[in-house]
């Protein structure tokens, strides 16, 4: 037997129980009241869309309805749904009762019925999920993690967990958040004045994942097909809108794969997550587009409809090298493309997402496979607009020689990727995979700008929300 809980709003609207009694749970978004009656908006979290409620005064006290019914408060309330045609909403609620389940102090309280910076509701990011503003953007959420299971479950991809905890970094940035028992205010150092890591809890030094790519390469190579979707954390001390210190990553890694097969697969994933905030998500998308970002359907929708513009890392840069734009950053072969030029190539020159290729073997991470001219890997990065990189991916390097002599060139401790070698040395494979930060693809999704704004509560440097 199906457990039946509290009747939701969004149900109500869904199929409204006219002319029944009904009791709601939820919070008061707003009350007006006038000489004979007070109304009530509710909110439940269900919906965006509130429930109006009417409380006639010569059956509830109008002085206590005043002195307790502020924007804020949580309320159960009972009464017979109307009909009313008539009027803006289908329907209101005619209270019979209500009980204040948790007073909202109106002089301290800081939800007004007003609209609110996204700065300051940054401040209280404990209350964001009281505005429809961030309830639509956390279901968008929601429903957009939901669909990055769907996808690689309909697709034949096994969902893995690869640890949090790890002794190496993976991108060799090192931007690492380390781990550590050790009491910070006397560091047992050895005689040479190193740290003495043999009595840290395990015995050498840990840290944060940046990314469970390496272990998710491990998985593939006898999975076949495998994805990790965790939190995953940067120590860069970055204040800019795009960056967080903690994130969450969605990682596969398919064996067998090819660089083209890798661009094709993320392109169908991206269009398949664009696709179902679409289809399931319009009252939360029309309501962001309202108020953040005019274009917004517009966008989304060429995303799904066009193919997307694929480039080399060399024409990609020809073509800004001939733009006749002045960016801010010089373009020129060898260099890393910065936000700026991104943004050229996706909103001026090609009106649609990009996918560039080939990057210069010296800006990318030590596993990207090198191509034959010796100077390029097999690289490539999705571009957006508004947002710029969305997803970074590459064909792995699988031949042992070449991996091992691109570590020692970077002076790499070979020790903590002896795992890593040893795919490599026994029935290696060409695999290749990729990486989509869900911040990032949320940015686009909601029409936000600050990637504090798509996750519940923000880490970033000098911040935690």
């Amino acid at each position: 037997m199906a457990h039946k809980g509290l009747t939701t709003i969004a149900e109500i609207y869904q199929a409204p129980p006219i002319e029944q009694e009904i009791t709601i749970y939820g919070w008061v978004r707003t009350r007006r009241t006038t000489r004979s009656l007070s109304f009530l908006e509710v909110q439940d979290g269900s919906t965006l869309r509130a429930l109006q409620a009417v409380l006639l005064h010569d059956r509830l006290s109008r002085e206590r309805i005043e002195a307790e019914l502020h924007t804020g408060a949580g309320v159960r309330v009972t009464g017979i749904l109307k009909a009313t045609p008539n009027r803006p909403q289908p329907f209101e609620l005619e209270v019979v009762e209500y009980t204040l389940l948790g007073a909202a102090d109106p002089e301290a309280y800081p939800l007004q019925k007003k609209s609110h910076s996204l700065e300051f509701l940054r401040e209280i990011a404990h209350l964001r999920p009281r505005t429809r503003t961030f309830q639509a953007i956390f279901r968008l959420r929601s429903g957009i993690s939901f669909a990055i299971h769907q996808y690689f479950q309909s697709q034949g991809f096994v969902y893995v967990h690869t640890p949090i905890l790890t002794p190496s970094d993976c991108e060799g940035g090192g931007q690492l958040f380390q781990v550590t028992t050790l009491p910070l205010s006397e560091v047992p150092k050895l005689p040479d004045g190193s740290v003495a890591y043999s009595k840290d809890f395990f015995g050498r030094p840990a840290y944060l994942t940046v990314s469970g790519q390496l272990e998710g390469e491990l998985l593939a190579m006898g999975l076949g097909k495998i994805y990790t979707f965790g939190p995953t954390f940067r120590a860069e001390p970055s204040h800019t809108p795009r960056h967080l210190a903690e994130f969450w990553m969605i990682e596969p890694e398919m064996a067998f794969y090819d660089l083209p097969m890798t661009m094709d697969l993320a392109e169908d994933f991206l269009k398949y997550l664009i696709r179902h905030a679409l289809e399931h998500y319009e009252a939360e998308l029309a309501f962001l587009a309202e108020h953040y970002e005019n274009h917004l359907f517009n966008e989304l929708r060429m995303a799904v409809e066009n193919d997307f513009v694929k480039l080399s890392y060399t024409e990609a840069v020809e073509i800004l090298q001939k733009s006749g734009r002045a960016f801010q950053y010089p373009t020129q072969w060898g260099s890393d493309l910065q936000a700026e030029h991104e943004r050229y190539l996706v909103e001026e020159y090609a009106q649609r997402p990009v996918i560039v290729y080939n990057y210069p073997r010296d800006i990318k991470a030590f596993y990207m496979r090198q191509n034959d001219d010796g100077r390029t890997v097999a690289a490539f990065d999705v571009l957006f607009p508004r947002i710029g990189e969305v997803i970074g991916g590459s064909q792995r390097e699988e031949r042992y020689d070449y991996l091992l002599q691109r570590m020692q060139e970077l002076r790499m401790d070979l020790f903590s990727y002896q795992a890593y070698l040893d795919t490599r040395r026994y029935g290696t494979v060409p695999h290749s995979g990729f990486g989509l930060g869900l911040e990032r693809i949320l940015l686009f999704i909601t029409g936000m700008a600050n990637v504090r704004d798509v996750i519940p509560f923000f880490r970033a440097a000098g911040q935690m929300g």
